[in-house]
């Protein structure tokens, strides 16, 4: 939507959507629908169609970022950020593993899979039963340390890459006094949220080895999960995701950068995990994050809307490089008819979406329609499926083209089954 209230969608539009029809869903290029609830009603059922047919495209929130940078004529880079086209670039940043950064806030900066002193020396904490704010205190302590190396480690590497390799034909196309960002992100929230929730709520008895570490953990009781619409756990993400946020802020960037971060992962959630022991909330060690800011497999149990409404409470305000959301629903779960999966489709994209003062809304959504079933079967069967393309983060991938660790991290996501 434009500035003034109107409609930007052209034929170009429906002809560059049209290509997923006459050419197949490809990986790239990376198409995103800028959606607000005033786009033109035709034009949100036919991008619904397409999402239901190919699972190709990912949407983002138009009436929020419009407005944020009070600008119509911005687009998306990398994978999920927004930019204003030719006055803005960004110091790529990946991302840090807060899900470890507890374990270190645990053990006293002894990394629980090396067994040797990673993080600054501290006390551990040896507490038969993990106390709640004895665990925060210590976790931004490390969240301090953390932010630091972060920030120390971009402002070398991108000093270093401008120094020998300078992408002149890029900003030449870029206006002279360019906005600069410095591109942080968080991995592993849904761990570190859920094990927290599960040091407050429930009983967390940490296990120990002979030399003291903290290795395992025993949950006794309930404890609420994150994506199920609950706002205790809900808040715990929305505070580490501001928590963290601010000490990066806090901190001198190269060629002044103005620091942002985004909950993304991208396919890395799997490498992340790999590395990262036993955490509080009964996750195994090695088995794989959530990607980007998905509730953790199988624990948003209350259906689409409550697994929506808990992402999108997220603050955009301290993630403007983007939340990342990989939502996978069974086509029956849409409604038997493809005209009634349409409108259900658009009617959960526009309350994702929904921006209005106080409100900021989800920023972006990757909307999966199919089934585990035909997973397993591309996975037993990969011939049958050659040009099967999925979203797993901020992008698209052919299914065949991931790992088989990869493969069985996608399958083992929520399929959601109800609304």
């Amino acid at each position: 939507m434009g500035l003034d209230g109107r409609t930007l969608v052209s034929r170009t539009s429906y002809r560059y959507l049209h290509t997923l029809h006459t050419m197949g869903p490809a990986p790239e290029p990376n198409l995103t629908i800028l959606w607000s609830e005033s786009l033109p009603p035709d034009f949100k059922r036919y991008a619904a169609r397409l999402s239901i047919q190919t699972s190709s495209l990912q949407y983002e929130n138009d009436d929020l970022m419009r407005a944020d940078f009070n600008s119509d004529d911005y687009a998306i880079a990398c994978c999920v950020s927004p930019m204003v086209i030719g006055k803005q670039m960004q110091f790529f940043g990946a991302r840090a593993n807060l899900a470890k950064t507890l374990l270190y806030a645990i053990n006293g900066g002894v990394d629980e899979k090396l067994k040797i002193q990673v993080g600054p020396q501290r006390a551990p904490l040896m507490d038969e039963v993990l106390d709640y704010e004895t665990v925060i205190a210590s976790l931004d302590h490390f969240m301090d340390w953390l932010a630091v190396q972060y920030i120390s480690a971009l402002n070398l590497i991108h000093y270093m890459h401008d120094k020998y390799s300078y992408e002149a034909a890029l900003m030449a196309l870029h206006d002279r006094d360019v906005y600069r960002t410095m591109a942080c992100g968080i991995a592993g929230l849904s761990v570190a949220v859920d094990s927290l929730s599960a040091i407050k709520y429930a009983k967390v008895r940490p296990i120990r080895d002979e030399q003291g570490l903290a290795i395992d953990f025993a949950i006794e009781g309930e404890y609420p999960q994150y994506g199920n619409n609950d706002d205790r756990a809900d808040r715990i993400a929305c505070e580490l995701v501001e928590r963290f946020m601010k000490k990066i802020q806090a901190l001198p960037t190269y060629r002044h950068a103005v620091p942002t971060q985004s909950i993304l992962t991208i396919t890395s959630n799997v490498v992340y995990g790999q590395k990262t022991g036993n955490t509080p909330d009964g996750r195994r060690a090695g088995m794989p994050f959530a990607p980007g800011a998905n509730p953790m497999h199988g624990r948003d149990r209350c259906g689409a809307v409550a697994s929506l409404t808990s992402v999108a409470k997220l603050p955009f305000t301290y993630a403007k490089d983007g939340i990342s959301y990989t939502f996978s629903i069974v086509p029956q779960a849409l409604g038997k008819e493809e005209e009634t999966r349409k409108t259900n489709l658009v009617g959960l994209l526009d309350g994702y979406f929904h921006h209005q003062d106080g409100v900021e809304g989800g920023q972006h959504l990757n909307v999966n329609v199919m089934n585990r079933e035909m997973l397993l079967d591309a996975i037993a069967h990969p011939e049958n499926y050659p040009n099967l393309t999925i979203r797993v983060s901020g992008y698209a991938v052919r299914f065949n083209a991931l790992t088989r660790e990869q493969q069985q991290d996608v399958i083992s996501r929520t399929f959601t089954r109800c609304f």
